[in-house]
């Protein structure tokens, strides 16, 4: 309505144009000829509506959820297919936030005292796992955890980020927060986050001083460089490298370069005036790392600070010196190519064709991408992680059946063990998702367990390089880039399996009562309120539907297929289950132990491992 009387005007002077033209035509309004009919154009043709067959199979339907969640539930398979996939990614953007802290201090009511035990330092994982098994916003949950990669902070070790859970459960809310936002400002809030600051040594950074020989701390502005925004060298939009006029690669910095941007991190610390004094020394320490940074200026550099060819101005205060430092940065061409390869990496496959990273940065680019029925999503400002997760998805690389032999022999990854047993919890609508009562998930990090802890990795470098290239095998024969192989070898793949058999048979159920008598004892040394009972009926499968299969096996190794591996599970490796498992006799308790078999020899086969 509004627009409609905006143009009046302009419609009444067309009104007049017609007339005066009308009686030019006539030789002047002296002529009493009628003025013939005007036939209106005809209208032109309704534009034929774009269907998004995304979602048209079940197959279909379950490959896209595969790659955008924690993987799929039948029930979600048969009521997704035939329905629009651009549909349901932009309803997963509008889902709301479900935030860490408050469930961590909930966790923490059970702990009698606020000091650090084994049980508080643990509550980070337990919000995790509740989050990625139970969260309605899958495709936030799974970008939360690919940025968790990319930008790392990890709790593991017994320093500050283990000891106040507080500090690592901020940093996830800020990745839930930003996780469909722009990724410069996903970049700030991190420089502010106290986890952050004390995983990479900026907290309370100085600045230099002469006299001593003191200098500012450069950790960060190694990292934010080589590791969350540029990289080392130079690249093309398509992920490869650039070279000069003399075919050579491109160095992006020195460590000059260093030097200036860690003058930018200086006057950072945390902020003690929104301390209650009133509060013990625990209370008051989660508090801080769970609020941004604040600024001492008298800590900050003055001085003039000079990197990738940008000259901060002396005397430029700390917020200041940051915005101008990470505009310029993310105005980089390589932040596009370096951070879109590694999402792709993330959600659907770990070594992407030059065009697949090239459309996917044009989206991180340009901030904006076009879903299948021809709505856009996206705010047109470079670093939009809509439209860059949007591309990822409904890439030709990543959707259509007919690939180039080439391209199709190379597409896909190794499906991490942390999504693995999601997977396998979401796929069976696990009831009581209560890892405070499950212990094997208060550390999955050994190879006895996942071999992968979510919020835990080794180092700054992640689980796993984005550019490994396993030595000694068929990938690595044909360069391909495949990161999840650095944490598979002959421990973490028996280990893996015994601990998915444990879970999927309800090992838990089968605790007794000395077995309990410790997981208390461990309760009540750390003063934590929660009776091991609990355990007993904590991360309970329902197979119901699959037990009605069980004297169906191909009926029931069809179900799989589709919940597990996406109708990509070849007739050998069928055969090869329902040979086994048809050995288990069907009377008694026959029936479910043929579901839980079939699970586990689905769940550890390559079929499942490997995800097309």
């Amino acid at each position: 309505m509004h627009q409609l009387n905006k143009s009046k005007p302009a419609l009444r002077l067309l009104g007049l144009l017609g007339l005066i033209f009308t009686l030019l035509a006539c030789g002047g309004g002296g002529s009493d000829a009628p003025t013939p009919p005007v036939s209106p154009p005809p209208a032109p043709p309704a534009p034929e509506p774009i269907v998004d067959t995304t979602f048209s199979s079940t197959t279909k339907t379950a490959r896209f959820l595969s790659q955008a969640s924690f993987g799929p539930k039948y029930e979600e398979i048969i009521e997704l297919t035939d329905s629009s996939a651009s549909d349901w990614i932009i309803r997963q953007f509008e889902l709301p936030i479900e935030p860490h802290l408050p469930r961590i201090a909930d966790y923490k009511t059970r702990v009698a005292n606020n000091e650090q035990n084994r049980f508080s330092s643990a509550t980070t994982t337990f919000t995790f796992w509740k989050s990625a098994i139970e969260g309605e916003d899958q495709l936030r949950q799974r970008m939360v955890f690919a940025l968790s990669q990319l930008l790392v902070v990890s709790s593991n070790g017994g320093d500050v980020l283990h000891d106040v859970p507080e500090a690592v459960g901020y940093y996830l809310d800020i990745l839930n927060e930003h996780a469909f936002g722009n990724y410069r400002d996903l970049l700030e809030a991190i420089s502010y986050s106290p986890a952050m600051a004390n995983y990479l040594t900026y907290l309370g950074n100085e600045k230099g001083d002469p006299t001593t020989g003191r200098v500012p701390d450069e950790n960060y502005a190694r990292e934010l460089l080589q590791l969350f925004s540029i990289g080392l060298l130079a690249l093309e939009m398509d992920g490869t490298l650039a070279t000069n006029s003399d075919n050579q690669v491109i160095e992006l910095y020195d460590n000059e370069d260093i030097t200036g941007l860690a003058k930018v991190f200086t006057g950072l610390h945390l902020d003690f005036a929104r301390a209650n004094r009133q509060d013990d020394f625990f209370t008051q320490r989660a508090k801080l790392y769970s609020i941004p940074l604040a600024t001492y200026p008298e800590n900050h550099s003055t001085s003039e600070k000079s990197f990738l060819g940008l000259n901060i101005p002396p005397n430029t205060d700390v917020t200041r010196s940051i915005d101008m430092a990470l505009d310029h940065i993310m105005s980089q061409a390589s932040v596009a190519p370096f951070i879109s390869r590694q999402l792709i990496q993330r959600f659907t496959t770990s070594h992407p064709q030059p065009e697949y990273v090239e459309r996917v940065a044009r989206a991180f680019e340009q901030g904006q991408f076009t879903l299948p029925d021809g709505r856009t999503v996206g705010e047109r400002r470079k670093g939009d992680l809509k439209a860059t997760i949007a591309a990822i998805l409904f890439d030709p690389n990543a959707r259509d059946e007919n690939l180039p032999t080439a391209t199709a022999n190379s597409f896909g990854k190794i499906r991490e063990p942390v999504i693995r047993f999601a997977h396998w919890a979401r796929a069976f609508k696990v009831e009581n998702v209560t890892p405070e009562f499950t212990i094997p998930l208060w550390y999955t990090s050994g190879s006895g367990a996942l071999g992968q802890h979510p919020i835990r990795p080794r180092s700054v470098f992640n689980f796993y390089r984005p550019g490994y290239i396993a030595p000694n095998s068929i990938t690595g024969d044909q360069a391909l880039t495949v990161p999840e192989l650095q944490i598979m070898n002959a421990s973490t793949i028996p280990g893996f399996s015994n601990f998915m058999a444990w879970f999927v048979t309800g090992g838990h159920a089968d605790l007794d009562d000395d077995e309990l008598a410790e997981i208390q004892q461990e309760y009540d040394q750390d003063q934590v309120d929660l009776d091991a009972r609990n355990a007993l009926d904590s991360f309970v499968a329902d197979y119901t539907d699959e037990i009605a299969l069980a004297e169906d096996l191909p009926a029931l190794l069809e179900r799989l297929d589709l919940v597990l591996t996406n109708n990509q599970m070849s007739a050998e490796t069928k055969q090869h289950i329902i040979d086994t498992v048809s050995l288990l006799p069907i009377e008694n308790d026959g029936a479910e132990l043929r579901v839980m078999f079939a699970i586990i020899m689905t769940l550890t086969s390559p079929d499942y491992i490997v995800q097309t």
